[in-house]
Formats: structure tokens, sequence, C-alpha cells
């Protein structure tokens, strides 16, 4: 068995497609892209490319956004994106190959070092392919020029901050670090998640970006839905534990918990409390009661 084993597999597929190829991989090189288009024969007039973009990833290296020009160059292909990708497979016509090799040089063995990886051969019609389909189907929006500028940007600028959260690929058994909301003004978060961080400060659109890396929320999205990523992902935060089971939150003892449990000083906790009320009073229905200790409920403020 040559290094190169799980490229010849995807080359030997992709020269007998007709009609048809997909390409679904979480992790996209440019370079092995574009060497998976100039084996699909002329005569295919679709080729659908199923991928994920995050910002942190695409920073560290593990992704190329710029699939996108390369799609555009060919004619024939496109490009989707689903952000809780992690399904490998690769069609030609009906016949798919499934496994555990992304589309980049060290999966497929085109570079020195390679990993060791499988893909076996399945039909269009296996159930356990139709439900991965479905499920990508339901959940992708498209990966436009637009939007791999977009990421490509933001990824050179957290590149350049040196405080950006490091990346957890998921699947590994690293988890993700602590994070605490840093934004003072949560409205700037879906500007510069739609890459609009124009007359931002440098020092505002870093702790921006590292908010935007630490939510996670998959590319793509309008404000609404986005809004509603953004608060299911603030109600995981232990802070906000007593919002959920009780519609309330003392600030008070939220800011104690926070100096017990981080170590910082009360004027820091104060600060950080204050900023996840911002988030709330932003992204959810609730409402500040000022009247002994200050206090966050749930739902509308009747007036």
């Amino acid at each position: 068995m040559t290094t190169d084993h799980v490229w010849r597999q995807i080359e030997q597929l992709l020269a007998t497609a007709t009609h048809r190829v997909i390409l679904i991989a979480p992790f996209i090189k440019k370079e092995v892209f574009q060497a998976a288009l100039d084996v699909i024969p002329a005569g295919v007039e679709q080729i659908t490319c199923v991928t994920r973009w995050s910002v942190p990833e695409v920073a560290a290296g593990v992704s190329d956004p710029e699939i996108a020009e390369l799609a555009e160059q060919d004619g024939r292909a496109s490009v989707m994106l689903c952000h809780n990708l992690h399904a490998k497979l690769y069609a030609a016509d009906d016949l798919y190959l499934v496994g555990s090799a992304n589309l980049t040089g060290k999966a497929t063995g085109r570079v020195p070092a390679a990993n060791i990886e499988l893909l076996v051969e399945l039909s269009a019609a296996h159930p356990e392919v139709q439900r991965v389909i479905t499920a990508i189907n339901a959940g992708s929006v498209p990966g436009t020029l637009e939007l791999a500028q977009q990421m490509r940007e933001q990824a050179n600028l957290m590149l350049a901050d040196e405080d950006s959260p490091r990346v957890v690929v998921p699947g590994q058994d690293e988890q993700p670090e602590r994070w605490l909301p840093e934004t003072r003004n949560p409205e700037r978060l879906y500007r510069v998640y739609n890459g609009h961080h124009q007359h931002i400060g440098s020092d505002v659109l870093a702790g921006v970006l590292r908010d935007l890396a630490h939510l996670d929320v998959g590319p793509g999205l309008a404000e609404q839905d986005f809004g509603r990523a953004v608060l299911a992902r603030l109600h995981t935060m232990p802070e906000l534990q007593a919002l959920t089971e009780a519609g309330r939150i003392n600030l008070a003892d939220a800011q104690a918990e926070l100096v017990a449990a981080e170590g910082c000083t009360g004027e820091q906790a104060k600060r950080t409390v204050e900023t996840i009320a911002a988030w709330l009073s932003y992204f959810d229905e609730v409402h500040l009661v000022p009247v002994g200790p200050w206090e966050i409920r749930q739902g509308k403020e009747l007036t």
C-alpha cells in the first residue's frame, strides 16, 4: 500500500463520474481541492462541495476558504458550508467513499508524514449515507466568495492577536477554554461577524473577534438566527444557571461567584457581570430591577 493510497482511492472514484460529484469534508485545502477538480471528467456538470469554515480553523491553516475562488473558476462547482460537519464522504454518481479522510494533503497522503486514514465504498442507497446527506442539506448555507474573503480577513486579524483563543478541533478530547463575554457593546458582534468592522479600534475589534471565536457561531446566518445562536451559547454559562432555572439572577451573587471561581478582583467581576447583563439585555427578553440587590429577570418589563 502506498502512502498516497487514500488519494488514489479518491482519484479513481472521481475519474469514473459521468454526471455528478459530491465532495464532503470539514477540512479542505485548496491544492487538494484543485487536484480533485482536475481529475473529474469534463462531462460532469454538477460538483457539490460541502465543508465548514470557522475563523480559528482558517487561522490555524486546516481549511482554505479560497476553494470558493477555485470553484468559481471551474464553473461547475458550488461550495456549501455545514458548521457542525464532521463526516467525510466522496461521491461519483451513486458510489460513495466514506471514512475518516479530509481533503487535505496529510489526510490523502499527498504530502510526507501522511495520516493513517480509512475510506470504504458504500452505495448512495445506504441508510446512513442518506441520513447524513439529509442532515447536511438541512443545515448548510452557501460558501460565497464574499464570505470566503471575510473568513480570511478575520483569520489574519486573529493571527495578529496574541490573546486569541487556541483552536480546539471538534472530536478531540481537549475542552475549550472557559469563556466570559469581553465585548462591552454586543451590537458590534453581528457587524464584525459580517465583515463590517470599519471605524472600530484595533483593541476593541480584537475583543470582538475573541468573543466570536469562543461563541463558535456558524457563518452566513441572518441577524435573527445569529442572535438565537449567541443566546443559546450564553445560557450554557454556569453564571446564568439561576436565570435559566429561576427566571432571575442576582448581580451581587454572580459577582461574588466570579471572584471565588476566577480569582479576579471585585472590580473585574463587577465589570464582567455588567457585560453579561448588557449581552442579555441585547439578545434576550430580560430587564434589570434596581431594587435592593440588582437583578436580571427573565421577560419584558411591564410598564
